[in-house]
């Protein structure tokens, strides 16, 4: 077991709560061995596969995209260099899709925080009569919905 770290190294080492490390092993990100004593004991490797998770995190990406993702990598041994390349490769379009996202908000709203509205014409986000409601939840024109004709309006 001296190989293995104890929850709060893994804690310290990758700056993730014990608790977060807790869920993440519930849900079958990662997995810990256990003590006599029942206390967790995880693989050196558990440190980058934490920090993977978190940074998959930071860029929106799910759970259940992440635990896709790891479920990919081989069991029975450390992930190698190619294994981590193919998983990236793999959130590639997604986390392209959210930049898209992500710079369609900041152009469409750039202009529009603190404006007080005073064209609602030509506003990027007018839904006259809630039409936008039919393409489904949340901001339909931020994502990519066709807004009507000023002439429809």
């Amino acid at each position: 077991m001296d190989e293995f770290l104890t929850i709060g190294d893994v804690a310290s080492r990758t700056g993730v709560a014990t608790s977060a490390l807790r869920y993440y092993e519930e849900r079958g990100l990662i997995r810990s061995l256990r003590t006599e004593g029942n206390q967790r004991r995880y693989p050196r490797a558990v440190i980058r596969t934490v920090s993977v998770i978190r940074a998959a995190q930071e860029v929106g990406l799910t759970l259940n995209e992440i635990a896709d993702a790891l479920a990919s990598l081989p069991g029975g041994r450390t992930p190698t260099t190619a294994d981590w390349s193919r998983l990236a490769k793999g959130w590639r379009n997604n986390i392209d899709e959210r930049i898209a996202e992500l710079e369609a908000l900041r152009d469409d709203l750039g202009d529009c925080i603190g404006c007080g509205c005073l064209s609602l014409r030509t506003c990027a986000l007018f839904n006259p009569g809630d039409r936008a409601a039919a393409g489904g939840t949340g901001a339909r024109y931020l994502v990519g919905d066709e807004r009507p004709s000023p002439e429809d309006a």
